[in-house]
């Protein structure tokens, strides 16, 4: 065969962009600080182009501004930041006591301070995962803002009428909005977007809908503004690394301090020697389920735990919520909140001091067994990617104190997360039975507790399979998907944490032996997204009270195989 014609599939080339883009954003971090279109960023764009990930739709249309991805990447991004030239990425560096204020992004926690009217520092604590995260979403935004300068010039680089009359509005935004003729602004913004009137009305009501993000008309204008600015007048902007940054990343300083906390307030609480089980979860459902019934009485004693949750995740019941946790910590629920930096906070459940009358008739209590084991209850937020390894890696070593080195007993590890399906929709449950992770010759075969028929019969699809931990959701395309789900992987879903926490949980009970080597793991996943759906992906929307029915599903399975 003539190599020289050997065609590359799609999926091939989306592979290779996705390995491009990856050691660009590795050597742009060790060097230290690149322009986003200067040569280095320029080639993280043609890599981002080239890929077409489904979560930033219309990312290689020359003209038409991806709306539902500006969307996403400002819901994780720091409110302002597109009106800032100059970003800068950092460790924590003292900034959190500092007299700026604090910005935290709705949809990914972590400290921003808006330094001056130019410049962004965003604090990153959660590892490489989080850095290629964000450095993704800035080549994103990067591209749609050449798009929108493209949009408001003519040929020759002057500014339409269109665009001076988004200048009015932006400045009518911050003084008299009430002035401001709504359809006539749309008809405006939809020329500089390359959108429909229809497409840029839906937009900006999305957009306005969240306080938390600044307006379609304000980001648009700035954005564009940016653009030209270092177009004609060679304004550059600059994205930079700190020094301490690029020194801590890698070397688990902020999980380090994380899982001392938590094995420290063990100690503490007389705790330690107890048979533990560790969760990895959303911090209220296993709080909801122990303690809702008996928190709030008014509801009655026999409402099915779905019913409740469902009440509880509505939000104008925060009283309610409130109400719940306020029990809870009167009643064996240790709440640590993080100030080591990893943004993952803590429930310690004490199983001794709940009451099995408290619970809802889902969850299985064994008196006996719970009275002769006294569990106790670790659960952590979700990590964030490579997080997970770090995080999940330090728990497991021993402690050390006075009394020399001290080992967890871990009876169990349950792994429940949101994943993408690759065949089913959002809601769907996923039961892996190994973990592939993209782009490596890692691979982690488990022996899940959990099987498919442990959730059937309940109104869902459930997939078991083969699932694989992705480098990141936000850099996956349709052809590389199909080639997981159509090829001998035979793959059900994605996700970034799986091979970290299995990476560690193998580490800890066969290499370093620091843990029983036959510890339960317990795997389920439910999904939030179907990517290769059109409608579906993450950019579309939260999965909202489509989520509670397998949340709380997985939530009772795992407490009935602990307590049952």
């Amino acid at each position: 065969m003539n190599v020289s014609i050997i065609q590359l599939t799609r999926a091939q080339e989306s592979r290779a962009a996705i390995e491009r883009l990856y050691i660009a954003m590795r050597h742009l971090f060790i060097r230290g600080e690149y322009k986003p279109l200067g040569m280095s960023g320029e080639a993280m764009i043609k890599a981002l182009v080239e890929l077409r990930p489904e979560i930033y739709g219309s990312i290689a249309d020359p003209e038409r501004v991806e709306l539902d991805g500006l969307f996403y990447i400002f819901q994780r991004l720091p409110r302002g930041i597109e009106e800032c030239r100059y970003i800068r990425l950092i460790s924590r560096e003292g900034y959190e006591n500092s007299s700026f204020e604090v910005m935290i992004p709705p949809r990914r926690k972590r400290n921003c301070y808006r330094i001056d009217n130019e410049q962004m520092f965003i604090e990153m604590t959660r590892g490489r995962s989080d850095i290629y995260d964000i450095l993704t979403h800035l080549t994103f935004m990067y591209v749609e803002a050449e798009k929108i300068r493209r949009n408001s010039e003519d040929n020759k680089g002057h500014k339409k009428r269109e665009w001076k009359m988004l200048e009015e509005i932006v400045a009518l935004e911050q003084t008299r909005p009430d002035d401001i003729n709504r359809e006539v602004a749309y008809t405006y913004l939809s020329t500089i977007l390359g959108r429909t009137y229809e497409e840029t009305v839906t937009a900006a009501r999305r957009f306005d809908h969240d306080s938390n993000v600044n307006s379609l008309f304000h980001i648009t204008y700035w954005l564009g503004r940016l653009s030209s600015e270092e177009a004609h007048k060679q304004q550059d902007r600059e994205i930079t690394f700190s020094a301490a940054l690029r020194e801590r990343v890698g070397h688990h300083t902020y999980g380090d301090l994380w899982a001392t906390n938590i094995k420290s307030y063990l100690v503490q609480e007389g705790m330690w020697q107890r048979p533990m089980h560790i969760v990895s979860a959303n911090p209220h459902s296993f709080m909801n389920a122990l303690y809702a019934q008996a928190a709030l009485p008014e509801l009655g004693s026999g409402m099915h735990l779905e019913e409740t949750a469902r009440l509880l995740s509505l939000e104008e019941n925060v009283d309610l919520r409130k109400k719940v946790n306020s029990f809870a910590r009167q009643h064996g629920m240790h709440q640590i909140d993080d100030t080591s930096g990893t943004g993952i906070s803590v429930q310690i459940f004490d199983t001794l001091k709940i009451n099995p009358q408290w619970l809802p008739a889902q969850i299985r209590w064994d008196t006996a067994r719970v009275q002769a084991e006294q569990p106790i209850l670790i659960v952590m937020d979700y990590a964030f990617g490579e997080q997970a390894y770090e995080t999940m890696d330090e728990l497991l070593k021993p402690f050390y104190d006075t009394n020399g080195e001290q080992r967890f007993d871990v009876r169990s590890i349950n792994i429940m997360g949101k994943a993408g399906i690759l065949e089913g929709s959002k809601g769907d449950i996923m039961v892996p039975t190994a973990h592939v992770f993209e782009g490596t010759a890692d691979n982690y075969p488990i022996q899940n507790q959990f099987t498919r028929a442990d959730f059937e019969g309940n109104g869902l699809r459930v997939c078991e399979g083969t699932m694989i931990t992705v480098l990141g959701t936000s850099l996956q395309n349709r052809d590389v998907l199909q080639y997981f789900l159509d090829s001998s992987w035979k793959a059900i879903g994605l996700e970034m944490e799986g091979a970290h926490y299995q990476k560690a949980i193998q580490a800890a009970s066969r290499i370093r032996n620091s843990i029983n080597p036959n510890v339960v793991l317990r795997y389920a996943y439910y999904a939030s997204d179907n990517p290769l759906v059109t409608g579906h992906t993450l950019a579309s929307g939260s999965l909202g009270l489509e989520g509670v029915k397998p949340t709380y599903l997985i939530t009772e399975r795992i407490l009935n195989c602990i307590f049952g």
